[in-house]
């Protein structure tokens, strides 16, 4: 029980140390630096594990170290001390541990196979390589047998054995015959993977006596050839008459004819099989048949999917290729061959094994005195490797014990570190499969802070641009940094700056004020030194006259301008393109100071100029386009198109290259320019035109450069300034002789797509540049600044290989070079690539949330270390949400926002913010593989903001004098809130306001009753809500206070500002009405008492006249109820009567029109007028009706006649006496038409007219009494249009009693 507890206890002390480590140091690469600190030894260089030489030259095994001090060397061979003073062929090259073995001078490479170990050591510890398998190259003669002729019926299958001899490393098998011509191969004649060649079923033509199996060996650049193998295939036809010649006529024999077969597998045999293969390699099944037909082979995967990218099938789907396999690729792989008679299958169990592969490896360590660190080893396979640590290359169980020193399986942990616990450590993972070694030291330094940056370097920079100040220190343990301006100057803190792990200050965005001396300042407890650096600030180059669009004639100049300013101590460059391409190298192309001419202009200068102004702290530019148009047009000759040019000839052929001619066809009034040549690759890509060359115009023979292993056709395409011509006739093939490869595949790249690999990928050389047959590339990397050595693998027909068990995000070297059976392409380049990315592992720190306002926010935090990113940098990723509602304390569903910041910034705002809220954010750093771990969450709340308008408004329950308000709060209070604003005024018909009314509610408050207001009135409504930061934006609506039953308005009481006027329609008030039917009678009875006045009683005395002699151009009116005619014209005599009497008795002016209360009727019923033309909308209906319109239109034209009657007679007396007698001639007319009847009248027969006899009181007052008493009942039967109902607003629309 207490053993059980102490493992616990030291568990829980081991989990504890290791969240407590320490990051270790960086060394910096300064040459200077690493020359005077003290270093273990580092393996740089060494073979591969598996070493093959060639037997025919000198031996040489690689092991290069570095350290400090420089480290000896020594070797193991099979396991023990190598002497090599004892050898006199073994020497050790200068300064360096590898071993040169002399072949070339009598020695033998078998006596020195074995295994071999190198060991780098100092005073600081030692390093060793891996074991290096020595073993000489073997390329073996074939065994002497004899081969007899294979007789094969039609048919039948035939497998051709090649059984090579065995090789090391194996040999690459082919099958060629006597002119070292590759045999054609087929789905039914084709080659397994062990170098047999296959017949699904054979053919006359298969016979041949030259079958040859080659063996090929790379590694001594040998091939050896077996002995030929005859084939003799007898058809049926053939055999039957060789019997028939043998036999006797009597006989009845024959050959059987050829018959199908079903398939049967040649390889592998039975029914199933087993292939065990290793993670990372390539997969290889295969599947002959024999039958007849010939078997067309598919293949599956049981329970599963081929792996799609990684699945290819080669030898006409008779071998499955998978590249880059893992444990995921095992299972049941099923081939199925079929033709028309039948099927066949076979079962391959593919079991994926691995060798160790790291997933972390150890790394250095570099720690001061006193400090913690840990070696991690970590690696899987399959089996699951064994891990073992050694000690400056003894197992550390017998090394000497260190007791700063804890090993704890795969990991070692060191605490308090002193200079003595420097050591190299090695780790080994192995298991049956293989084994992997590396090496780490861990080396303790206490060593004062340095500054490697240059002292007063200037850093000069454009305004407005990052400065970048370095301060490039080392220490250990690790110095503190800090940033002074000037010599006395404070130090340096604050959003203005940027402050890098490596010592580096950034000031994002440099002023002018930014400019003047920085000085930087390295302490550790071992002592302290500062540096000083200069900054100049520059003004940016500007381009303050940009070139413009211009547009331009053919053969006219034309001119683009470019002039800058820039700072007065930076000297400016300006460059002109054309097309984003130089300049044509032409004369007409004039280049200024300032500017671009072009003389002459031509069709081909037409494009894009851009004007590029550099120095050697910036660039600006800028572009216009020129467009040529043609000339004005003169009659010309038609042009056209050349004809296509004819009789292509080849001649001088040659390997690399040959002569081509042609004769070119009419040129149709435009001359040739030029002759384009393309040509097609019949082998590789038929059909497919490409282009060869370009040849003046004035050539009609041309000398291509040809490429091997293609099969060239030519044809020429002629060129003039219309355009191109259709292309030639092809000329004959010819065919170039293979070659090896001249280029190596383009666009090589590196790029992990997992933590843990490498995707190599390339563009594929195309088919004419495969320069031969058994196009391959061998792909090759290492890592980047380990001195690591070159891995190599050959892979064809892909364009991606994956390197599995790579480091993290480490740079490598990448190289792809091609290769086909006649060689190798040149010595590639190499690029350097990156290993996969990982996720980052350190949140940002130090988060700070500065609330700039109610909706706006402004977050910074510390860079992270760009180690921890474990990828390429892209920026930072802000997650905030809303928590709650500070004013409503309710919780929702959360809604995260993201907000990507780019590259390395420390800030952002965050825009949108709800105000008054409670918020929460986190930073997390993105790299290409994603997102880090996200900061702890940082709250922070918005301030208060105004309101948004409240939810709803409702008017309900109207009254005469009342309405009641009802409201929601608003949705987003964004506060507290203080009081709503009510705002409301009143509206006529004609829309115009009336006075505003203003009232403050208390916030608590959602409804109000509002009293005193006109009735009948509409009235407008704002509404809104406040907090303590202002008023939100308002609602309106509006409504109509109710009319009392009796239709009459009552006065306001009480209504104080409330209502400052009232607006009703006065137009459909029962009273109006009433009214206006009175002032109609009293105007009836002022005209009687006018015609009273003018006439004295009696009767006309021209009556007589009047009606003997009538004026025929006096048509009476003809009323359905027989009342006035028309008043036309006034005789002379009684203008002169109407005169006397106005002397005597006054006008009619004076007693009628005078009158107010006649003026006062007038004015009512223009008012009415106006109010009803515009209320014509509301009446249109009822207008339209027939019954109400005749009716108004009666009873209008009574009132107008007298209304008329009276005008006439009041505007004759003021006319002039010229006017009056002009007349004279009208007078018998004139007086007809004043007595006379009216024809056609209503009247009852017998019944006079009234004017038929003389007019008199008696008579005009019995005409006026009937009038008044049928306007007095049509008035009578008005309804009461102030009531509310239906029926009666309706009736009252119908029947409205009007004014005359």
């Amino acid at each position: 029980m207490m053993k059980k507890m102490s493992i616990s206890t030291s568990k829980t002390s081991l989990v504890l140390l290791l969240c407590q480590i320490i990051s270790a140091l960086d060394v910096p690469l300064d040459s200077k630096l690493l020359e005077e600190l003290s270093q273990p030894p580092t393996i740089t260089q060494q073979s591969p594990k598996d070493y093959i030489v060639d037997p025919r030259e000198n031996i040489v095994i690689q092991c290069e170290a570095k350290g400090k001090p420089p480290p000896s060397f020594s070797w193991t061979r099979n396991g023990t001390h190598f002497d090599i003073d004892k050898d006199a062929q073994v020497t050790m090259k200068p300064n360096s541990g590898t071993l040169v073995i002399n072949i070339m001078n009598g020695g033998k490479a078998e006596a020195y196979e074995g295994v071999y170990q190198c060991t780098a050591r100092n005073e600081r510890g030692a390093a060793i390589s891996n074991n290096i398998v020595v073993r000489p190259s073997r390329s073996p003669l074939w065994t002497k047998e004899k081969l007899e002729p294979n007789h094969v019926r039609e048919g039948d299958s035939l497998v051709l054995h090649c059984r090579p001899p065995v090789g090391l490393p194996p040999p690459i098998i082919f099958w060629m015959d006597n002119a070292f011509q590759r045999l054609p191969q087929s789905e039914r004649v084709s080659q397994g993977l062990n170098g047999d060649l296959y017949f699904s079923n054979v053919q006359p033509e298969d016979t041949r006596e030259d079958y040859i199996c080659y063996a090929r060996f790379n590694h001594t650049q040998t091939i050896q050839q077996k002995q030929p193998i005859s084939v003799k295939v007898f058809s049926m036809d053939s055999l039957n008459d060789t019997i028939a010649a043998n036999l006797s006529d009597t006989d009845i024999f024959g050959a059987k004819p050829v018959t199908e077969r079903q398939p049967v597998l040649l390889t592998p045999t039975g029914s199933t099989s087993t292939k065990v293969e290793l993670r990372g390699n390539v997969l290889l099944l295969e599947c002959i048949a024999a039958g007849l037909p010939t078997p067309v082979i598919r293949w599956i995967k049981e329970g599963g999917e081929l792996p799609a990218n990684r699945t290819f099938f080669e030898n006409f789907k008779k071998t499955l290729k998978i590249i880059d396999v893992s444990e995921a690729d095992s299972g049941n792989y099923k081939c199925i061959a079929r033709n028309a008679l039948g099927s066949v299958h076979h079962v391959i169990s593919v079991t994926v094994k691995a060798a160790p592969y790291w997933i972390t490896a150890p790394r250095n360590l570099v720690l001061s005195p006193g400090e913690d660190g840990t070696l991690i080893c970590r690696a899987n396979g399959n089996p699951k490797p064994s891990i073992s640590w050694l000690a400056n290359g003894v197992p550390i169980a017998i090394a000497p014990e260190d007791p700063s020193r804890k090993v704890d399986g795969d990991t070692i942990i060191f605490s308090h570190v002193q200079e003595r616990s420097s050591a190299v450590y090695q780790c080994n993972a192995s298991n049956e499969y293989g084994y992997l070694l590396a090496n780490a030291f861990v080396n303790v330094l206490a060593e004062p802070p340095r500054i490697l940056t240059p002292a007063n370097k200037l850093y000069q920079v454009i305004a407005d641009s990052p400065a970048l100040l370095d301060c490039a220190y080392f220490g250990s343990p690790r110095p503190e940094i800090e940033w002074f301006k000037g010599v006395k100057g404070s130090i340096l803190r604050g959003n203005e700056y940027v402050f890098h792990d490596n010592g580096t200050l950034e000031i994002p965005v440099a002023q002018k004020n930014n400019a003047g001396t920085y000085t930087c300042v390295a302490r550790n407890e071992l002592g302290k030194i500062q540096n000083e650096v200069q900054l100049e600030i520059k003004d940016p180059t500007m381009i303050i006259k940009q070139p413009e669009y211009k547009v331009i004639q053919r053969y006219g100049q034309v001119s683009f301008e470019c002039i800058i300013k820039h700072d007065s101590t930076l000297l400016p460059t300006v460059t002109w393109l054309k097309d984003n391409d130089e300049l044509p190298d032409d004369e007409r192309f004039l280049v200024g100071k300032d500017n671009l001419t072009i003389m002459n202009v031509t069709d081909k200068d037409d494009g894009t100029y851009t004007c590029i102004v550099n120095t050697t702290l910036d660039s600006v530019s800028a572009s216009a386009v020129l467009t040529v148009v043609a000339a004005p047009p003169t009659p010309a000759i038609i042009y056209a198109r050349p004809n296509p040019p004819f009789d292509l000839e080849l001649t001088g052929q040659l390997e690399r290259s040959i002569d081509l001619s042609w004769l070119p066809g009419d040129e149709n009034n435009s001359p040739i320019t030029s002759f384009v040549i393309e040509f097609e690759d019949a082998l590789h890509e038929p059909g497919v035109w490409r282009y060869q060359t370009e040849v003046p115009g004035s050539q009609t023979t041309a000398q291509l450069k040809l490429s091997p292993y293609v099969n060239y056709a030519f044809r020429v395409i002629a060129v003039n300034r219309i355009g191109r011509s259709q292309p030639s006739e092809p000329s004959e093939q010819y065919l170039t002789k293979s070659a090896s490869p001249d280029e190596n595949p383009a666009n090589v790249q590196g790029i992990g797509s997992e933590p843990d690999n490498l995707v190599i990928t390339w563009e594929p050389l195309k088919g004419f540049q495969s320069n031969g047959p058994g196009l391959q590339y061998k792909v090759s990397w290492r890592q980047k600044d380990v001195d690591d050595e070159w891995t190599s693998v050959i892979v064809a027909n892909v364009s991606k290989y994956i390197v599995s068990g790579t480091p993290t995000f480490v740079p490598y070297e990448v190289k792809v070079q091609a290769l086909n059976d006649l060689g190798y392409a040149p010595e590639p380049s190499e690029v350097i690539g990156h290993s996969g990315e990982d996720l980052p592992m350190v949140a940002p720190g130090n988060v700070q949330v500065h609330v700039i306002n109610s909706t706006l926010a402004k977050v910074h935090w510390d860079p992270v270390p760009l180690k921890s990113v474990r990828g390429h940098l892209q920026g930072y990723k802000v997650y905030y949400w809303k928590v709650q509602s500070l004013s409503r304390r309710s919780r929702r569903h959360v809604e995260k926002k993201i907000l990507t910041f780019r590259g390395n910034k420390t800030f952002g705002m965050l825009p949108g913010l709800e105000p008054y809220s409670s918020y929460k954010l986190n930073v997390r750093v993105v790299n290409g593989k994603g997102e880090g771990p996200a900061s702890p969450d940082k709250v922070f709340k918005t301030p208060e903001g105004v309101p948004s308008s409240p939810s709803f408004l409702k008017i309900t329950n109207p009254t005469l004098d009342s309405l009641t308000l009802e409201w929601g709060s608003p949705t987003h209070p964004n506060g507290v809130l203080t009081s709503y604003t009510l705002k409301f005024q009143p509206i006529n018909n004609t829309h115009e306001l009336g006075p505003l009314v203003e009232i403050r509610i208390p916030a608590n408050e959602s409804s109000l009753i509002l009293k005193n207001l006109n009735y009948s009135t509409r009235y407008k409504f704002y509404f809104n809500a406040q907090t303590s930061v202002g008023s939100g934006s308002q609602i309106t609506e509006e409504a109509v206070t109710i009319m009392d039953e009796a239709g009459i308005l009552r006065p306001a009481v009480g209504a104080g500002k409330a209502m400052a006027s009232r607006q009703v329609d006065i137009a459909t008030q029962g009273w109006f009405i009433g009214l206006m039917c009175a002032v109609a009678l009293l105007i009836l009875i002022l005209l009687i008492v006018c015609f009273i006045r003018r006439n004295k009683g009696g009767k006309y005395p021209v009556k007589e006249k009047e009606d003997a002699h009538a004026d025929p151009e006096i048509q009476p009116m003809k009323e359905d109820d027989g009342t006035f005619g028309e008043y036309r014209s006034m005789s002379a005599w009684t203008g002169k009567k109407l005169d006397k009497e106005k002397k005597t008795k006054g006008s009619c002016a004076n007693s009628a029109e005078a009158n107010p209360v006649f003026t006062k009727a007038k004015s009512v019923r223009s008012d009415r007028s106006n109010f009803f033309r515009r209320s014509g909308d509301q009446y249109s209906s009822t207008r339209s009706e027939t019954s109400y319109t005749r009716r108004r239109a009666r009873q209008s034209s009574e009132l107008t006649r007298v209304s008329s009657v009276s005008a006439s007679l009041c505007q004759e007396e003021k006319r002039s006496d010229k006017w009056k007698y002009r007349h004279g001639s009208r007078h018998h007319a004139s007086e007809q038409h004043i007595m006379g009847s009216e024809e056609g009248s209503d009247s009852q027969a017998g019944q006079p007219s009234p004017f038929q006899t003389p007019l008199s009181c008696n008579s005009i007052g019995g005409l006026l009494a009937r009038q008044h008493s049928s306007l007095q009942h049509w008035c009578s039967q008005t309804p009461d249009c102030s009531s509310d109902s239906d029926d009666t607003q309706s009736s009252c629309h119908r029947k409205r009693c009007r004014g005359p």
